[in-house]
């Protein structure tokens, strides 16, 4: 029988809707062995998440997913197996999570302008405590009845280009791997469609050129991944000797058609993967 686990998963640490604990139990409830707790640009929930896992029998993985900087479209490395008792760590995350801080009232400024009075407060509300950010004002606006779903929120409103968007501060790709990398983590690049390159021949250049940075995976299996998307990922991994992940991007509520463990490639996320991250752990990190 497989192990199934799920690489990327999100809690009320950033912006998912279940506690760190809660993604473990519902992990167990969806059969998975192991988990990776992938919260963006912190690692507040870990601890939590850990001791869950300790009670309920799932493996936890402490990781991140940090924002990077990218022309055109978004980037974000995933980190798996960081320590996250690492300060140096925490401090260059705190550089993120302040420039979300810094972002949010200027997002409802923008909203208020446009005639929609949200406020703070009602965002606050729905964060269920962590770190505020964009899928918190969109759930609000959904709530205060104002858009359809979340998703209409960021096409209205939120995402690049559109009316109330405000752009925030990220580090260049270089320093987020290797703020992984320096706090014993395997990087890792996540749904690379979100790159918006336009074809295969531009993404394993990107590749080529974050592997020299130090890059160690890509993120092949994935709730949004097409069949044609993953043949291509996994093509590109195979050539360019990087590993293969896979996770659902779990956010709970906020993201109410990505179901924990039942993803349809699901079958192929196997706790083998997990140890092919663990050896290139062992071999790039703990000796260097």
């Amino acid at each position: 029988m497989k192990e199934l686990i799920d690489l990327h998963a999100h809690s009320t640490a950033s912006d998912g809707s279940y506690a760190p604990a809660e993604v473990v139990r519902l992990a167990k409830e969806g059969g998975l062995t192991a988990i990776a707790l992938t919260d963006h640009d912190t690692i507040d929930g870990i601890p939590e998440a850990m001791a869950a896992g300790d009670k309920w029998g799932v493996e936890v993985i402490p990781g991140v997913e940090i924002s990077a900087h990218f022309p055109g479209g978004s980037m974000h490395v995933l980190g798996y197996f960081i320590d996250y008792t690492n300060g140096l760590l925490d401090e260059r995350l705190a550089v993120l999570k302040q420039a979300r801080l810094d972002r949010n009232p200027q997002i409802i400024a923008k909203l208020n302008a446009l005639g929609i009075p949200l406020t703070m407060e009602q965002v606050v509300k729905v964060s269920g405590g962590g770190q505020v950010g964009r899928p918190h004002i969109a759930r609000a606006l959904w709530e205060a009845g104002y858009v359809s779903n979340i998703q209409d929120a960021f096409d209205k409103f939120l995402r690049s280009g559109a009316p109330a968007h405000v752009n925030k501060f990220r580090f260049p790709p270089r320093e987020a791997i290797n703020m992984i990398r320096e706090a014993g983590g395997v990087p890792v690049l996540s749904h690379p469609f979100t790159l918006g390159l336009g074809s295969a021949y531009a993404l394993k250049n990107t590749l080529l050129e974050l592997k020299g940075l130090g890059l160690a995976g890509i993120e092949v299996f994935y709730s949004e991944h097409s069949r044609e998307q993953e043949a291509l990922y996994l093509k590109l991994a195979r050539e360019l000797g990087l590993l293969v992940t896979g996770g659902s991007d779990f956010h709970g509520l906020n993201k109410p058609e990505v179901v924990f463990g039942k993803m349809r490639s699901q079958g192929k996320v196997i706790y083998q993967l997990a140890e092919t991250l663990k050896a290139w752990r062992e071999k790039n990190i703990n000796h260097r």
